[in-house]
């Protein structure tokens, strides 16, 4: 095995993996209704193709850290590229929507170790002062991603067909599978644990019901009975787990690393911000489409914009973390942050495009920045051994925020348009979806700021002024 490699290339092989899953996630809601034609179904119907994938991750992230430690991070890395490009050729290959769903649920299991498992190997390889770099390049294709997706997925299926969507992910997942079979190194816990069998049951049907349950909720289908049913069961099964998880010493989800100041403010705190970061590319394509009347691509070169912005902070995160210490960037850059997503609520046709320009790279710049943070200021009291169960327990977390914030926002969207009486949407209803999820998102100020002034010190270089003495 070579040396590890520099920080930068490997949080960067790390990242291809990101890229493709969120590249795949986002484009494929483009070619829905082409691919509603092919097996002769309405629109409607699938959207089973989406949530078969985050009912997928909801079900194996969980195990993501235990799976990493019993077979090294290295060998569990590459199987989970293999397998999500391997789903990635079967969903090409999908005649019927049963078979496409089949498909995507072997996605969603290599999607599920990818990200938890490449954000393990980064904390266990990273020295903790390189660690707010390493997680800015990291981050820049989770914010690339949605905002490309729309625009070529749109292109993609205008041009070719929508098989094309998938076969996108082949080279990427090739070269991603090549660069960390020969880079990535086999880090692995030095104790090993036996698998929580009924802890992975239990916290895969509560997760899978909740996800499923918003996900019909906030689309109003199969009716009120059904979605209060799923929720129902999923919040009575997360229960079941929370007891099981106080009995055993090493739950598949361990509720005791909330313990650590750290990791339970930056998870709450987090959660919250992430119900906006899941909104934004959801919400953003759709008003300049629905309510603007332009197209996917002309929508996607608009949007684009927000990743110029996340691509310049990589440069930028660790001296504004070492300048302010992270307590005072989460709390004022939050609030900074949240504002302007509150301002793409004013959006209108008439809005020049350099003032839009201006809101999503300002706005594109400080959100990464604010997720930089979260991300790194979680791990920043865990002992090595709590890693793999901190990673997992995180990335769970985090998968359910993003999935919550698509569906606050279509359930507030559908809500205004049913309310005022309208077929389509139109600007002031995408302008109530941005307000709601920005009251959701401002909530995380007040938790950030129970950090500790010196919290994070050592990754970030800051030291706080001591009090003065009168």
């Amino acid at each position: 095995m070579s040396p590890t490699p520099h920080f930068r290339t490997l949080a960067l092989i790390i990242a291809s993996a990101l890229f493709m899953e969120q590249l795949d996630g986002t484009i494929l809601a483009t070619a829905l209704p082409s691919m509603a034609q092919t097996f002769g179904v309405s629109p409607l119907m699938m959207s089973v193709a989406l949530t078969s994938y985050m009912l997928s991750l909801a079900v194996f992230i969980p195990a993501s850290g235990t799976v990493a430690d019993r077979y090294g991070a290295r060998r569990v890395f590459c199987a989970a590229i293999a397998v999500f490009t391997f789903g990635s050729i079967l969903c090409a290959q999908a005649t019927t929507l049963p078979f496409l769903v089949g498909a995507r649920l072997i996605q969603g299991m290599g999607g599920a170790m990818m990200v938890p498992v490449g954000r393990l190997v980064l904390l266990r390889a990273v020295s903790k002062q390189d660690l707010v770099s390493a997680m800015s390049w990291l981050l820049v294709p989770a914010m690339i991603g949605p905002v490309l997706g729309p625009p070529l997925g749109g292109l993609i299926v205008q041009v070719l067909s929508w098989q094309w969507i998938f076969y996108v992910n082949l080279p990427i997942g090739l070269i991603g599978f090549v660069l960390a079979a020969r880079m990535v190194p086999d880090v692995r816990g030095e104790v090993r644990h036996r698998f929580d069998m009924l802890g992975f049951f239990l916290s895969g049907l509560g997760l899978a019901c909740l996800v499923f349950g918003l996900e019909l909720a906030s689309r109003g289908i199969g009716g009120l009975g059904v979605s209060a049913g799923l929720l129902g069961g999923g919040a009575l099964a997360m229960v079941a787990y929370v007891m099981h998880a106080r009995r055993i010493e090493h739950p598949i989800l361990d509720i005791s690393l909330l313990r650590f100041d750290t990791f339970r403010l930056s998870m709450i705190a987090g959660s919250l911000t992430r119900i906006s970061a899941g909104a934004l590319p959801f919400l953003l394509p759709l008003m300049m489409q629905l309510g603007f009347g332009m197209s996917a691509a002309k929508s996607g070169l608009i949007t684009f914009i927000s990743a110029a912005g996340a691509v310049l902070m990589k440069t930028t995160a660790k001296p504004f973390l070492r300048r302010f210490g992270f307590r005072n960037v989460l709390v004022w850059n939050g609030i900074f942050s949240t504002l302007m997503i509150t301002a793409c609520a004013a959006f209108r046709p008439g809005w020049s495009l350099t003032a839009i320009y201006l809101v999503l790279g300002v706005g594109g710049f400080f959100q990464s920045l604010q997720f930089t943070a979260y991300n790194t200021i979680a791990y920043a009291e865990l002992p090595s051994e709590a890693l793999s169960a901190a990673t997992s327990f995180y990335t769970t977390f985090q998968q359910l925020m993003l999935s919550l914030g698509i569906c606050v926002a279509a359930g507030v969207l559908h809500a205004s348009v049913q309310l005022h009486g309208r077929e389509h949407a139109v600007p002031g209803d995408f302008s109530v979806a941005f307000l709601v999820i920005t009251a959701i998102s401002i909530l995380s100020v007040p938790v950030s700021a129970r950090l500790a002034a010196n919290a994070g010190m050592e990754m970030s270089g800051h030291r706080a002024r001591p009090p003065r003495v009168r």
